[in-house]
């Protein structure tokens, strides 16, 4: 067998690849189907700057995460590098792997820049970061890209209890930059068989001073925004407006809805979760992308029918497993990694250590997210009903 050359493997490569320039590139973009972007480059490299929006995956470890970072075969992709070899290469092998809809950016990442294409420079990780969130940096998944999205990224949690507590942490233990805690309630002693945020001394003082407190002894470099009010349908959309992702940890019926009709009128993704005696529930309500809330429980229940945990009682460990659920989902939307709870119910029996996905469906006729829906505000909910958690 004759010894193939860098030569002729790079022929092979433009055999079946087509180079196209940042002129084109930048049209597409602009387009009604916008490719999406691959940086083949070393971390180093795009650490001196990259394309806004680009995925970053080295060339060394394309066959063994292409999966994960680009999940669609159909979608276009245009691969790019420092001068258009590395991502030439690496289009050929996505070729080979089944992407239907490969291209190479010819002249690469400086082409680009000669081209006036925007230019995104990072902000590199101080020598603290590196050595607090070293196991992150060294999953490909994540890395230096993904753990600057966390440090930049804003995420309020609604409810600093029982859901609310364990998420928090690991949030704060992950980098998430700021979080929003939302909670007009104060601590009592009943709270600490599960809301591990606070302990005996804080029983009496608000519950985000609290948490706040909490979170920051554990991560000095975060932000802590403290929101020590009850949402309302006068500020559920100007609270949720400065996010990326909410959490809601909350213990009732109408701030559920409210959180929903909020995050459907701003499109931004809720991360849900509930808890009642030995059992939970997870899933991820995004505008858009699945059915809301509403297209799942389109009314409150009558309150002889949605007991609350003062009522019922919850195991107090339940909400530390459903609120680390939580966090992991959180932490997926963030790093657009995996595949979120969207159009799915995870429940958990606690008892029986069983879990159960139900798949959901949008409803066409739901009043926030259905077909011709026009809501403009978040519904006030009257019903007495005040749900698991």
């Amino acid at each position: 067998m004759a010894r193939l050359t860098s030569e002729d493997l790079l022929a092979q490569a433009r055999a079946q690849v087509t180079e196209v320039d940042a002129a084109a590139v930048r049209t597409a973009l602009a387009g009604p189907a916008p490719p999406l972007l691959l940086d083949v480059r070393e971390q180093d490299e795009v650490d001196q700057g990259s394309i806004p929006g680009a995925c970053h995956l080295p060339r060394g470890l394309l066959e063994l995460s292409a999966a994960e970072v680009l999940p669609d075969v159909d979608a276009p992709v245009v691969v790019y590098c420092a001068a258009g070899i590395r991502s030439l290469l690496a289009a050929h092998t996505l070729v080979q792997l089944g992407y239907r809809h490969v291209q190479s950016l010819a002249g690469g990442f400086p082409a680009w820049k000669a081209a006036g294409g925007a230019v995104r420079v990072p902000t590199p990780l101080s020598r603290e970061d590196r050595a607090r969130y070293a196991r992150h940096l060294s999953l490909p998944e994540v890395g230096e890209e993904g753990q600057r999205k966390l440090l930049a990224a804003r995420v309020l949690v609604v409810g600093a209890g029982g859901l609310g507590s364990p998420c928090l942490y690991y949030l704060a233990a992950a980098g998430v930059g700021t979080l929003g805690v939302v909670d007009d309630d104060a601590v009592d002693v009943s709270n600490l068989q599960r809301q591990i945020l606070h302990r005996t001394a804080d029983a009496g003082t608000p519950k985000v001073d609290s948490a706040a407190r909490a979170l920051t002894a554990l991560n000095p470099g975060l932000r802590v925004d403290k929101h020590a009010i009850r949402l309302t349908a006068d500020n559920a959309v100007d609270l949720l407006r400065g996010y990326d992702v909410v959490v809601d940890g909350t213990d009732n019926f109408p701030t559920r809805y409210l959180l929903n009709d909020a995050s459907v009128i701003l499109r931004k993704p809720v991360v849900h979760g509930s808890v009642f005696r030995f059992e939970g529930q997870v899933s991820v309500f995004f505008p858009g992308a699945g059915p809301c809330y509403r297209c799942l429980y389109p009314a409150p229940p009558p309150a002889d029918l949605a007991p609350s945990c003062v009522e019922g009682g919850v195991l107090g460990v339940l909400p530390g497993v459903v609120g680390t659920l939580q966090a992991t989902e959180t932490l997926k939307l963030l790093l657009g990694r995996g595949t979120p709870l969207i159009g799915r119910l995870l429940q958990f029996d606690a008892l029986a250590l069983r879990f159960r996905e139900t798949r959901l469906r949008a409803d066409p006729a739901c009043p926030a997210c259905g077909k011709g829906a026009t809501l403009t505000q978040p519904l006030e909910e009257r019903a007495s009903g005040t749900g698991r958690g």
